[in-house]
């Protein structure tokens, strides 16, 4: 978004300052992605604190860069953010990646950004790759409002509970998921939101990149269709709930519908919910669809 008077652009040479603490995105796949004052950071910082120090060493080697490099993840990140601090207060300059794309998005370094911002340390972001964004870009599916879920649980009862959860959500959602859950994810989404429009992005800006939008009642099918289909890291774009009168009734219609849509299919379950709530008949069937209901069933 630009705003109407356009300031003055930052052409200043990329200094890396004392004391400050730089906030890295690096490429999730393509090398090419890595930006170059993000490259001029990395090989001016004092530092580098990285989720998998191995990761880091290969992309810095690429580029010849040789730097510091110090483990900070979700195991030791609540013991290594004081010291981390106390170097950046006595002058050093860190930055802080993760494996790929934007710190912090489903990856560690919150507790040092936190340590840093109370210590009164300058935190500098560096902005560049992350998946979440990347899938939203190339889904098609409304992006003026979302929800980056994350991960969700990985037992199937958990999960499709918490699905179950966002089902009223009328946010598009951003999910994360791995190569050995999407199955099961793909067959909970069916189950909870078949109605709605998914985005399956997997492997984005790698060699076997590929985004496909369906409904998620198609989902389970077409991963089955093809084993590579289950291959590389995933991002699901999942449309919300629809945004009518009934996407604002709150919670207590969703519980109602699902129950009854249960026990009664979309069709009749949403008479009867708009006998009970007052709501419309067709506004609480389209709602339902968006459950898990049958549209054949009405």
């Amino acid at each position: 978004m630009q705003s109407p008077v356009e300031p003055p652009l930052n052409t200043a040479a990329n200094a890396v300052q004392p004391g400050h603490l730089y906030v890295v995105a690096t490429p999730i796949g393509n090398l090419g992605d890595l930006a170059p004052r993000a490259l001029a950071v990395l090989g001016g910082v004092d530092a580098i604190c990285a989720e998998d120090t191995r990761n880091t060493a290969a992309l810095l080697n690429h580029f010849g860069l040789r730097k510091p490099l110090l483990a900070l993840h979700d195991h030791n990140e609540e013991q290594m953010a004081a010291g981390l601090v106390g170097r950046l207060a006595a002058g050093e300059s860190l930055a802080l990646v993760s494996d790929a794309g934007t710190p912090l998005v489903s990856d560690p370094g919150f507790r040092l950004v936190r340590a840093a911002r109370d210590a009164g340390l300058p935190v500098i972001a560096l902005p560049g790759p992350c998946a979440a964004i990347a899938a939203l870009s190339v889904s098609g599916i409304p992006s003026d409002r979302f929800l980056f879920v994350g991960f969700l649980p990985a037992k199937g009862s958990q999960r499709r509970a918490a699905l179950e959860e966002l089902a009223a959500e009328p946010a598009t959602l951003l999910l994360y998921e791995s190569s050995h859950r999407i199955a099961d994810c793909a067959a909970d989404l069916a189950a909870v939101l078949g109605g709605r429009r998914v985005c399956i992005a997997r492997e984005l800006t790698k060699l076997f990149e590929q985004s496909e939008v369906m409904s998620a009642a198609d989902l389970p099918a077409w991963i089955a269709a093809d084993a590579n289909r289950e291959k590389g890291e995933f991002v699901l774009v999942v449309e919300g709930a629809p945004r009518r009168e009934t996407a604002a009734v709150g919670v207590d219609v969703q519980r109602i519908l699902r129950v009854l849509v249960r026990e009664l299919g979309a069709s009749q379950g949403a008479k009867l919910a708009a006998e009970i709530t007052g709501l419309k008949k067709r506004d609480l069937y389209e709602m339902s669809l968006g459950l898990g209901g049958k549209p054949e069933d009405e």
